[in-house]
Order: C-alpha cells, then sequence, then structure tokens
C-alpha cells in the first residue's frame, strides 16, 4: 500500500505524536509498504494561516497517490489534511492522541481545569481563536472517516461535544512494548521531564515534593531529587531506566507514552488520577489527586521507603499487558479495510 501519515511533529522533535509517526513509519516500511510522512519543517516560520496553507500543499504533493491518510493530531496536521484530502476526493483516518483545544484553553488562562470537565464547564470561556479550532477541528472529527481513540475514556468525553458517529468511532490502544530486565536505580531520583506547559502542573507538583523531602528527612530516610529536564526520547528512556520512580500528576493523561515505557522498564511511577488508563494500570499504579498538593507529598513520601518501592516494583514484574508497534500497524489496517 502507499500510506500517507500526516503529523504535526517528527523526531527530532519530542511527543507522543512524534514518536506514533516513527514507528508506525518504520513498521509499514518494514512491512514492505510505500510511506511517506507530512510534518510541520520550515513551515513553521510561517504566520499561522499561511503555514497551515504550506502544510496543505504538502499533503496533496505527498498524498496524491496515498492509498491510506492517516492523521495523528486534531489541529494542525487535521484540518489542512480535511480540506486537502476534500479537493482530492480522498478518506482518511484521524487518530486523536490528546486534545489540542483543552491544552490551548488552560494554556492561555492558567485555569487549571480537568479535561473531563472540560467540555461541561468552560465552553462559554473560549477565545476566538479556540472557537476556531472547536469549530474547524471537530469537522475534521466528522468528516474522516474513521476516528481512532487510544481510549474510551477519551471517545465518551469527545462523542456527545463533537457530534461523532459512534461507528466510525474506534479504540486502538497506546503502545506499551515487551518487559525489559529492570536495573537498580541510579540514586533516589524521579523522573517528571515533560513539555512546560500549564497542565503538566509543574507548579503544584514542585511545592509538593519541596513538602515531602522536609518529612522524608524526619523519616529518616535520604531526601529524594526531581528532574524535569526533557531529552530526545531515547535519552529519556534511559533516564526512566536508572530512575528511582517517575511522577506524572498532571491535571489530565489520556493514555500516557510515559507510565508505558516505565512499566515495561520496570521502574515505579506515581500517576494522575485523571487518566484514561486508570483501570488498565490500577494493579500496578499509585494514583495522586492533581489538584491536591497534600495528596501528591503522601504520595511521593510513600515511595521514598525503599520497601514501598519494592513492592511496586514486584507488581510491575507480574504486569502482562503488551502492545506492539506490529499490532497497532495492524488493528488500524483492519479499520480501513472495513471502511474500505
Amino acid at each position: 500500500m502507499k500510506i500517507l501519515i500526516a503529523s504535526g511533529i517528527y523526531p527530532p522533535d519530542i511527543g507522543g505524536p512524534a514518536q506514533y509517526a516513527r514507528n508506525l513509519f518504520e513498521t509499514w516500511r518494514a512491512e514492505g509498504h510505500d510511506v511517506k510522512v507530512a510534518a510541520y519543517r520550515w513551515e513553521r516560520a510561517a504566520p499561522p494561516l499561511v503555514r497551515h496553507l504550506l502544510y496543505l500543499t504538502k499533503i496533496m504533493r505527498k498524498g496524491w497517490n496515498a492509498d491510506l491518510i492517516i492523521v495523528l493530531d486534531t489541529w494542525s496536521a487535521a484540518v489542512p489534511t480535511m480540506v486537502a484530502c476534500m479537493l482530492m476526493r480522498k478518506k482518511y483516518i484521524l487518530r486523536t492522541g490528546g486534545d489540542f483545544l483543552w491544552e490551548s484553553y488552560v494554556e492561555r488562562t492558567s485555569d487549571l481545569v480537568l479535561f473531563r470537565e472540560f467540555y461541561d464547564t468552560r465552553m462559554g470561556k473560549l477565545s476566538f481563536k479556540e472557537k476556531l479550532v472547536f469549530k474547524w477541528g471537530g469537522a475534521a472529527l466528522r468528516r474522516s472517516s474513521a476516528v481512532i481513540f487510544s481510549t474510551d475514556w477519551q471517545r465518551r468525553i469527545f462523542e456527545p461535544v463533537y457530534k461523532l458517529d459512534r461507528k466510525k468511532d474506534f479504540i486502538v490502544e497506546n503502545y506499551c512494548g515487551a518487559r525489559e530486565a529492570a536495573v537498580e536505580p541510579d540514586g533516589r531520583v524521579f523522573i517528571a521531564g515533560s513539555r512546560a506547559i500549564a497542565l503538566k502542573n509543574a507548579a503544584r507538583v514542585i511545592k509538593a515534593f519541596e513538602s515531602a523531602n522536609q518529612e522524608i528527612v524526619k523519616l529518616g530516610f535520604p531526601v529524594v531529587e526531581l528532574d524535569r529536564g526533557k531529552a530526545m526520547y531515547d535519552n529519556f528512556v534511559e533516564k526512566i531506566r536508572n530512575a528511582y520512580a517517575v511522577l506524572l500528576v498532571s491535571l489530565s493523561e489520556i493514555s500516557p507514552n510515559m507510565i508505558f515505557d516505565a512499566i515495561r522498564l520496570g521502574v515505579p511511577f506515581i500517576v494522575t488520577k485523571e487518566t484514561g488508563v486508570a483501570e488498565k494500570i490500577k494493579g500496578v499504579a499509585v494514583f495522586a489527586d492533581p489538584l491536591d498538593e497534600d495528596d501528591i507529598k503522601k504520595k511521593i513520601v510513600w515511595m521514598s521507603d525503599p520497601k514501598n518501592r519494592a513492592i511496586q516494583a514486584t507488581k510491575l514484574e507480574t504486569f502482562d499487558f503488551r502492545h506492539s508497534w506490529e499490532e497497532i500497524a495492524k488493528e488500524i489496517f483492519a479499520i480501513w479495510h472495513r471502511l474500505s
């Protein structure tokens, strides 16, 4: 097949869609398909509308002969691809990933609203640009031949708001690789590297961490360190591998790649309870309330005890969920063939 992957970002860019695009590209190419990727590169230097038009022409140039076009976001790649496919009279599949509208609103306003509450409580507070994102992003979702969600949690939030057709909505769970042998942690470092955006809840997490260390010292344990630095994906995975624990207490996380990496590497973690994979990982997760600084602190203190860390590490040894890129690629093909 001739396949076009449309993504706003692609390595060396950092982020979930970039890794998703790269791994789909490599998987399908290894299977003998003719695969191309359309991502924003030099177009980013142009003003917003201009760069979207330039990206539209890239989609048409690379996708003219494509049998399958898959889009990996709901805005920057999705809207130009929707228009390009209308002009080319082609179908496309849209995979949601996160939610650009909610993320943009939280970043603009610093209003730390949870994802599951956003559409019910904040639609009257959207800016003009955010209203455009809602309108055109929704159109891209509705005009797609299929919408792929990574969790039923996000699907149940999106379907009524964007008036999606349930028959065209599918679940393809996120990647979780084969388990690798765990290593002894290099010190007492909590890895919390993430994008510097408001929804990652950094201010509350940092305060909770500082407060936790005061209590940890009183309990007679060595202090723990917080590493919020970002890195290229492969280097970041190595940081996780050698970490004492992973800490991801964002306002909400739909299907966090960072947690699935921690799971396959056998590294205990504290994660927001506001996540679409809560049911799947409940047997191995330590959940924290992202709006409760004291709860975050308590979970950090609890994990700082080596005995408790060992308990979580043992649980991870028996966690048996696996979902390879080959399986993901096959599931996407199955959806496409159902629609063809």
